[in-house]
């Protein structure tokens, strides 16, 4: 089953007092979903956001989000809950939370946020709700004690909020209407999530005016635009007194001026580059520039040089990476668009000169990682390349690009079983393990391996199968 499509915010800041206090966190004993149940749902949504075609593939943006919000993670009451963070492509104002910490980002809600508390503010609201286990206890009210059932229930709801008619396999438009009606976010956990998220927001360093401040944006973008109001305002209506409210209520507290760091500047320019033809998007940044309409200078130069980049105008982007790299302080992604540069002037030796110079700054950066992996694979450089994968490999074990990466190479190489076997731990930390089971058994089949590689290959093939029956039990 694909992600359903458009994903819609699950929430709305509801109106809270500081005074009141903390709530405490939401009880497994209202619910027939233990920790474990949580994650199984959680496992089962991620392997229909990785199958669809909706996620962001950008390393540059996924890291910033899942940096930011495991940094708000990291304040919230419950240190011990898992999240996967991840950016949909949609233009729609939107983010949601799904059982077992699964959160996602619409590209619309960053590009429409005025600066990273606002952003920050959305999340530390649905870590709120996950921490809180909000929709996991809604969902349990349902008495079905099938983890999948529920994780399609879940999936089913998203597409209902918005577009019944896109539920499509998952469940018919009726049932999946009846379940957002049984299921709706009550005022009580508004309450409970803004009163976490408060907290989060203001543990973590951000300044809580960004929540209402985001709000008043929404309210005044959508108000001479009938039926184009960002969906979640659609859904849960937002009035000036609501707003009103929150914002008084968060002036109670000390003013606080966050410092914000440069990369949501340079995240929310890297999308607006790519809206549209190249040429309005290097007229918008040029006039930006001109009249000097913008909250970071250096992110307009940025979002130049890759306006240029896509046009193809490389001289052109070389000079704003030049200016970049004179006044700018220095930052992983304007090097990320040199090496792009570089590449895109089909001169391999330069451009993984740029790659060795720029890893050697950044290490741990995965864009410049990513890039010159492809370039080294590309240029057939095979020992280069595994010695890439494995020196950083120990820092992304759970990242399924590297074994993709390995796959392709001993593809090339014609080493067939430890092709197979490679595409089998991707399909892993895909979370789709009958993928996974059909790999590593083309894996133990194949004949070229030795005894040693060929008794890995059954070793993991049996676990695999176990952990696929244990899943089929659990339905």
């Amino acid at each position: 089953m694909k992600l359903l499509y458009p994903i819609v915010f699950l929430s709305f800041f509801a109106p809270w007092v500081l005074a009141d206090g903390l709530p405490e966190l939401g009880d497994y004993s209202a619910t027939v979903l233990s920790p474990l149940d949580e994650q199984r749902i959680a496992d089962e949504i991620m392997r229909d956001v990785y199958a669809s075609n909706q996620v962001l593939e950008d390393p540059e943006i996924n890291d910033y989000i899942d940096s930011l919000g495991h940094r708000l993670a990291a304040s919230s009451p419950d240190k011990y809950q898992h999240f996967n963070f991840f950016v949909v492509k949609d233009n729609s104002i939107n983010a949601f939370a799904m059982p077992g910490g699964v959160i996602g980002v619409h590209t619309g809600l960053l590009t429409a946020a005025n600066n990273e508390s606002e952003v920050a503010g959305v999340l530390g609201h649905e870590i709120g709700h996950v921490v809180q286990h909000h929709l996991a206890r809604m969902l349990a009210k349902q008495k079905n004690d099938s983890v999948i059932t529920m994780a399609t229930m879940a999936l089913a709801l998203l597409a209902a909020r918005s577009n019944p008619q896109l539920t499509g396999g998952a469940l018919t438009a009726a049932t999946a209407n009846s379940i957002q009606k049984q299921i709706d976010y009550t005022r009580e956990h508004e309450r409970e999530a803004d009163r976490v998220g408060l907290q989060i927001l203001d543990s973590a360093g951000f300044d809580t005016r960004g929540m209402p401040a985001f709000f008043e944006t929404l309210q005044k973008g959508s108000r001479f635009s009938e039926g184009s109001a960002p969906a979640f305002l659609r859904t849960h209506p937002l009035t000036s007194e609501r707003i009103a409210d929150v914002r008084n209520r968060v002036e109670q507290t000390a003013y606080r001026q966050a410092k914000e760091s440069p990369e949501f500047q340079f995240v929310k320019i890297k999308l607006l580059s790519n809206i549209g033809t190249a040429d309005s998007a290097i007229n918008t940044f040029r006039n930006n520039l001109q009249d000097k309409t913008y909250s970071s200078e250096a992110a307009q130069h940025y979002g130049l040089a890759l306006a240029m980049l896509r046009k193809p105008d490389l001289a052109g982007a070389s000079k704003e990476i030049e200016w970049l790299r004179k006044n700018a302080p220095p930052n992983a992604m304007i090097e990320t668009v040199a090496t792009q540069i570089a590449v895109a002037g089909k001169s391999p030796a330069d451009a993984e000169k740029q790659y060795v110079n720029a890893l050697s700054q950044y290490p741990d950066h995965r864009a410049l990682i990513y890039g010159y992996a492809d370039l080294l694979l590309a240029t057939r450089q095979a020992d280069k390349l595994l010695k890439l994968i494995g020196d950083k490999q120990e820092q992304y074990p759970d990242d399924p690009y590297f074994y993709e990466l390995k796959s392709r190479l001993y593809t090339m190489q014609g080493k067939t079983m430890l092709r197979h076997q490679a595409q089998g731990e991707a399909y892993v930390r895909r979370y789709n393990l009958r993928a996974a089971v059909e790999q590593m058994d083309l894996a133990a089949k194949a004949t070229d391996g030795d005894f040693y590689q060929q008794s890995i290959a059954e070793a993991r093939l049996n676990q695999l199968r176990q952990q696929l029956d244990d899943k089929k039990r659990d339905k």
